[in-house]
């Protein structure tokens, strides 16, 4: 249930509406929009009667919403979300850039990356210490030694990392990780996903390869429902019946996800296609439909990469598009002032 309350609400009565609905068991997520303020209403709301709570003086109106996902959805929060990672932020107008080998190999490698990308306009590492293989002979990743190696990166220099949680016993590793990542394979990993919305930091969830909207969204309710309200959503592309590429990216998942939440999106061209070619054109569509952020996977010798290869751009071809990348985006958002 929503409550839209009038401009400026007399205190008195605004506190005595919500000590009301908490001694009901409802929980009352508080948005403070440009206009009015809206109180989004979480719980067993069957039995509240909208009738007498439109009647009070402060309310505008009240609406039910029927979607199952309540915080995740814009009706609660009609404002943007913007999330703050260190000295860059994750929406409100910013085009953040991720960047970082799919898989962390050396100490030296990682570094060298990192100072790349930051120097192209990167604001946020990502790399991968646990990877989930399809194939169980292929590399895993070098676990929590590949997290200390990200921490080497970030302290050389300053940039936030990105990287993916798999299993809860994992999760005391990442008390100095930025932003969690949930993978596509772990979107419905319901233990997982409770567990990270127990945590005081952002967590990004990458949409499941079957995955519908509604579903996605789901995901990140159950983070948010743990009272973790700082959740990104990360488009991956999605499988479907054609194979030239790895999946299918979804960039109507952008307006779609806009229209349906307030939270961040972030659109990874490097997972959704397999091939670093089509990285520049779909990296380029993301921030035209109105992306919030891209992830790309850098690789200083993609040759000899141990994951993904095909699939990772080199420094300098990744500098050539960051700065295309901002371009655009600047240019998008000199024409909608």
């Amino acid at each position: 249930m929503i409550v839209v309350l009038k401009h400026n609400p007399n205190q008195d009565q605004f506190d005595g509406l919500v000590s009301w609905l908490q001694d009901k068991n409802i929980t009352v997520h508080t948005s403070l929009g440009h206009g009015n303020t809206v109180l989004g209403l979480v719980g067993d709301t069957s039995k509240l009667d909208t009738d007498l709570i439109a009647a009070l003086d402060i309310v505008e109106s009240v609406k039910r919403v029927q979607e199952p996902y309540k915080n995740a959805n814009r009706k609660f929060h009609p404002e943007d979300t913007v999330i703050k990672v260190g000295n860059t932020q994750i929406g409100g107008g910013t085009l953040t850039i991720m960047a970082g080998p799919c898989s962390v190999e050396s100490e030296d490698q990682v570094v060298a990356i990192a100072k790349a990308v930051k120097a192209s306009g990167a604001t946020m590492l990502r790399g991968g210490a646990f990877k989930p293989r399809t194939s169980p002979y292929a590399f895993q990743g070098l676990g929590a030694t590949g997290l200390e190696y990200l921490k080497v990166a970030r302290q050389e220099t300053g940039l936030p990392i990105v990287t993916e949680l798999m299993d809860l016993s994992q999760l005391p590793l990442f008390d100095d990780v930025d932003v969690i990542q949930i993978g596509a394979r772990n979107m419905q990993n319901f233990d997982l996903l409770k567990a990270v919305g127990h945590q005081d930091k952002p967590v990004m969830i990458k949409r499941g390869m079957s995955a519908t909207y509604e579903e996605w969204l789901m995901s990140a309710e159950y983070v948010m429902a743990g009272g973790n309200q700082n959740v990104i959503l990360c488009e991956r592309g999605i499988r479907t019946f054609e194979h030239y590429t790895r999946n299918t990216l979804d960039l109507a998942a952008i307006p779609v996800m806009k229209k349906l939440t307030h939270l961040p999106i972030i659109i990874d061209p490097s997972h959704a296609t397999g091939k670093n070619w089509l990285v520049d054109p779909l990296a380029m569509g993301a921030v035209a439909t109105g992306a919030d952020g891209l992830q790309i996977e850098v690789h200083n010798d993609p040759a000899h990469a141990l994951c993904d290869g095909p699939q990772s751009l080199k420094p300098e071809t990744f500098d050539t598009l960051a700065r295309k990348l901002l371009t655009l985006h600047n240019s998008l958002q000199t024409l909608e002032d």
